[in-house]
């Protein structure tokens, strides 16, 4: 793009967030391969965690604002600690390192082992279950409920500061400035600064957040409650969240494992072609369903196929999946926050698709807004760095970043068209429920 290293001023990372590595404090090398965030062996675990306390699933959220899930940094640690030798040798030898994925950037980048800094930033710190949302330190509480000790955590800081600087290659000198877990990242790139504002990101799966504003609010009908970002000194800002476990990854699924579509730009072109799932509803739940439905034992399934169906239905059905999901979300956040919606923000990978966004708008009601550039995770990231080593002064100066050429999408379907197909989707979620194989 003409630029040299020499121009760029600062760096920002952004990551995906309750992946959990573990590493050796002396040697720098990892002790076992990363579990990522939406891997399920953790289930047994969770169930035992749960029968500890008479709150169940509930026995933190008071103090993380997160319940116990498969989903979650400490339940993989926990897992960790419970069936890996190494791990366990390295905690009784006080050599145990924790850390997410920006943890383990940030340390690799700025030396490792000679010198390299060992901290994470508030948003991610956040998604581990172990911090607690009031005083952003490592809850006392959260630790003895996962019976942790001897092992270095991380020291959590703002998302928008020097951390330190790239060790050695072409980028050595320059400072690490920013750093935000993904979704919040994809928050601030699409400058959801005041209270009320909401973003949803359709990546590998599809996260709703939505800004709560100063104080953190413990939501009544399923959500997460994190935080948002913090910089610098600043009063951090929270959100309340829902996932949905697969979105993108839906299509490679059609992709790899049925060869239906050969890539996503095929799914796109064959889902326009018919007017209508003709009654074909797919529940994506290969990792259980996430918020507000939170059922780890449902699966995938696909129902109302007839001798009709074709692939072309299956394709469309794959879109409206997400779409579906995403209401439902959107309908617990207008329950917690009391003033619903009227805009959603939307960015990533399948919000590309022009098709699917107007489902999307068909589904929800209401505007869906898309920025003319989707990566916003990234410029999120960027956002942070340049705030903290004065690139930008301050979020007032954002306000044309990103903005013109700006798409909105309205809803082309009646009320009555939208319940009924609501009605479908609802019925079909309740016939996944149960159906997860032990």
């Amino acid at each position: 793009m003409g630029h040299q290293a020499k121009d760029i001023q600062s760096i920002g990372i952004t990551n995906q967030r309750e992946t959990v590595i573990v590493w050796d404090s002396q040697t720098g090398q990892p002790l076992y391969p990363a579990i990522v965030w939406s891997d399920t062996r953790t289930l047994e675990t969770v169930e035992s965690l749960a029968a500890k306390s008479p709150k169940g699933v509930n026995a933190l959220r008071e103090v993380c604002g997160l319940h116990l899930t498969t989903y979650f940094s400490a339940v993989k640690l926990r897992w960790l600690l419970d069936n890996v030798p190494v791990v366990q040798e390295a905690q009784q030898q006080n050599r145990l390192q924790f850390g997410t994925v920006d943890t383990w950037l940030i340390y690799n980048l700025t030396g490792a082992t000679q010198g390299g800094v060992v901290v994470t930033d508030v948003t991610n710190a956040s998604r581990t279950m172990l911090m607690d949302l009031k005083s952003l330190q490592w809850s006392d509480e959260a630790m003895r409920f996962f019976s942790f000790d001897q092992i270095q955590l991380p020291k959590i800081v703002s998302s928008s500061q020097v951390f330190g600087s790239i060790k050695e290659g072409a980028l050595a000198g320059i400072p690490i400035a920013g750093c935000l877990g993904d979704q919040q990242a994809a928050l601030v790139g699409q400058k959801c600064f005041r209270k009320g504002d909401a973003k949803s990101t359709y990546g590998t799966g599809c996260f709703m957040l939505f800004n709560t504003g100063s104080s953190p609010v413990l939501s009544k009908n399923g959500l997460l409650t994190s935080v948002a970002y913090r910089f610098g000194d600043d009063e951090p800002a929270y959100c309340l969240e829902g996932s949905v476990a697969v979105a993108g990854s839906s299509i490679n699924w059609l992709r790899d494992n049925l060869g239906l579509i050969q890539d996503a730009h095929q799914l796109n072109t064959l889902a326009a072609s018919v007017p209508d799932t003709a009654g074909v509803y797919f529940v994506t739940a290969f990792a259980g369903l996430f918020a507000p439905y939170w059922r780890s034992d449902a699966s995938g399934i696909l129902t109302g196929m007839t001798h009709y169906t074709k692939r072309e239905h299956i394709c469309r059905a794959t879109l409206e999946a997400v779409c579906f999901q995403t209401n439902a979300i959107l309908d617990a956040m207008n329950k917690d926050s009391g003033s619903p919606l009227t805009c959603l923000k939307v960015d990533g990978g399948m919000s590309n698709s022009d098709l699917c966004m107007q489902i999307q708008a068909d589904i929800l009601g209401i505007h869906v807004e898309r920025p003319p550039m989707r990566e916003t995770t990234a410029l999120g990231s960027a956002i942070a760095a340049g705030l903290a080593t004065g690139y930008w002064k301050s979020i007032d100066e954002l306000d044309q970043v990103n903005f013109s050429g700006r798409q909105i999408f309205d809803s082309q379907i009646t009320p009555k068209k939208r319940k009924q197909m609501l009605a479908g989707w609802e019925d079909a979620v309740n016939r996944s429920y149960g159906t997860a194989a032990r």
